[in-house]
């Protein structure tokens, strides 16, 4: 058994290894090289929308990178890990005083006491802050006590989508800290329902209501643009590359937000009819939207915005393409399947439903998935690629909605009480693009 683990180890780091040299493969086909830690400015893949084997690569690396820490360092030391760990608090603290904003504007480096000026900040809990941050390569000392950002700190500035979904992180902490609460308690314990969430629990702790989809104008923006944020982070643009697109002619972006996916998509495919279908409120927001980003794509008249509650109403009738991101996870199974059924209402004989979410993949599972593509963690490492990713955004969707993320025949059942089958998958890292057709009896 000795053996057959030190034969475990040396397949992990042959696989840190390939992976390593496959992510520096992937960087210096850009021309510009592999960024350095310190960088001050972003890599031009931080922006690309197809850098699916770049993250193919990083999915591996992170994996094996952590199960070889599980597995030589003593469980005690790892244990501890789990819970020592306040980067978020820090991060926290450097979105609200805005504190890469500051930096941006001195490339060279800011002493702490003209940062702390500038934010009303202490200078000494500042530099604390920055030093627990800079360790991970999120802002640089470049000499003592002065400090400039870098690549990884430039996407905390306060205009960037990524840093206001990572900003709701604060929120998820809150709702996390009752987790074991509402797993005792009489009402909740229980109870799948939208409105029993640790969320729920919280609030009420606080003596508030817990009225998630009622926004002010301002939290609506906020929310909004983390949800374009989250698209970043997934890097959800891998779709636009890898799938047919061409052999589509209408697309409908059910809860379409302000539209993260249907803006991209109608640039690189100008001749799409693209239906942006959301509450009210949101789409009014998408229109304004794409009158700033896509005013060219308003202008050729194949964009439409239509109102829709998806949990009481079906949308637009007879479009090739029903596209979701990130809408089944928010809900429970039933109202999944309401939202689901409304689709195939008024679905045509050859429309398509695409459900774009994490799939979970679990051990003694899945004994009917099928012949659909899935890519394979490689032997000895562990499920999922070693990646946690999936099962913490199940938590975020345990937490706020009693949503989840879920497997591919968990998704599967769902859909086929709506009367759909699955005929498709595509991995894109982090998530899967899962088509589905009308079932055929």
């Amino acid at each position: 058994m000795t053996e057959l683990n030190q034969v475990k180890v040396q397949v992990l780091l042959d696989i840190i290894n390939s992976s390593a040299h496959q992510a520096i493969a992937e960087y210096n086909k850009t021309g510009h090289g592999v960024p350095g830690i310190d960088a001050g400015t972003l890599h031009p893949l931080d922006s690309a929308t197809d850098t699916l084997a770049l993250r193919k690569a990083i999915r591996l690396l992170e994996g094996a990178c952590e199960q070889l820490n599980t597995i030589l360092a003593p469980p005690q030391h790892t244990a501890y890990n789990f819970v020592n760990n306040f980067n978020w608090a820090c991060i926290d603290v450097a979105l609200q005083s805005r504190i890469a904003d500051v930096l941006d504007k001195h490339p060279q480096g800011l002493s702490v006491d003209a940062l702390a000026n500038a934010v009303d900040l202490d200078k000494a809990k500042i530099a604390r802050v920055l030093r627990v941050l800079a360790l991970r390569g999120c802002f640089k000392e470049v000499k003592r006590d002065v400090f400039a950002n870098t690549r990884l700190s430039l996407v905390l500035k306060s205009k960037s989508n990524v840093a206001a979904y990572i900003q709701r992180h604060r929120d998820f902490a809150k709702y996390a800290t009752v987790l074991h609460e509402t797993m005792t308690d009489q009402d909740f314990a229980r109870s799948s329902e939208v409105d029993k969430t640790p969320r729920a629990f919280a609030l009420r702790k606080e003596g508030k209501d817990d009225k998630f989809w009622e926004m002010d104008d301002e939290a609506r923006d906020i929310f909004h643009r983390s949800m374009a944020g989250y698209s970043e982070i997934q890097s959800c643009s891998a779709v636009l590359h890898h799938y047919p697109w061409d052999n589509v002619s209408s697309v409908v972006d059910v809860g379409s937000g302000t539209g993260a996916m249907s803006i991209p998509l109608a640039k690189m495919f100008p001749n799409l009819r693209i239906t942006n279908q959301d509450l009210p409120e949101a789409v009014e927001l998408s229109r304004n939207t794409w009158e700033k980003n896509a005013p060219e794509a308003l202008r050729g008249g194949h964009i439409e915005f239509v109102p829709l509650n998806f949990l009481e109403e079906s949308p637009v009738v007879g479009k090739d393409v029903y596209y979701l991101r990130s809408i089944i996870h928010d809900w429970p199974d039933n109202e999944s399947m309401v939202i689901l059924h409304n689709i195939r209402k008024v679905m045509a004989p050859n429309s398509r439903v695409l459900i774009h979410e994490c799939v979970l993949l679990r051990p003694f599972e899945e004994p009917d998935v099928g012949d659909y593509e899935f890519s394979k963690a490689p032997e000895h490492t562990l499920l999922n690629f070693g990646s946690h990713t999936p099962h913490h955004l199940d938590m975020v969707m345990w937490l706020c909605f009693n949503g989840k993320e879920r497997t591919l025949n968990e998704i599967k059942n769902i859909a086929a009480s709506a009367g759909l089958a699955l005929t498709q998958t595509y991995d894109l890292v982090g998530t899967m693009l899962l088509e589905f057709q009308i079932a055929q009896d």
